[in-house]
């Protein structure tokens, strides 16, 4: 059996009060899944639609371990990493197009 990479990704909503990570293997459809509330209850209750950070992995066990330390990172640690790549904090979602 092939090893398959994975993602980390951190969504919000409009108004960036609300923070959303997730680990997939599909980070074009899995983020097109949020676009249109399709997927985590939480995330579709809170409209997080808004792609702002990713992380490819080797492994999606490794993307599954960076996942489980981030969600237990403070707000403020994970507002410097998203701003580290994405200052503006904008929708990156178009940017992923030719991933797929």
């Amino acid at each position: 059996m092939i090893a398959k990479g994975g993602y980390i990704y951190i969504i919000a909503n409009k108004d960036r009060n609300v923070l959303y990570i997730g680990v997939t293997s599909n980070l074009y459809s899995r983020i097109y899944d949020h676009k249109y509330l399709q997927g985590s209850k939480f995330a579709s209750k809170y409209k997080c639609i808004d792609l702002l950070y990713y992380e490819f992995f080797d492994s999606i066990e490794e993307a599954i371990e960076r996942e489980k330390k981030l969600k237990k990172w403070k707000r403020a640690w994970k507002e410097e990493l998203i701003k580290s790549t994405n200052p503006q904090m904008n929708d990156l979602f178009d940017h992923i197009e030719d991933m797929q």
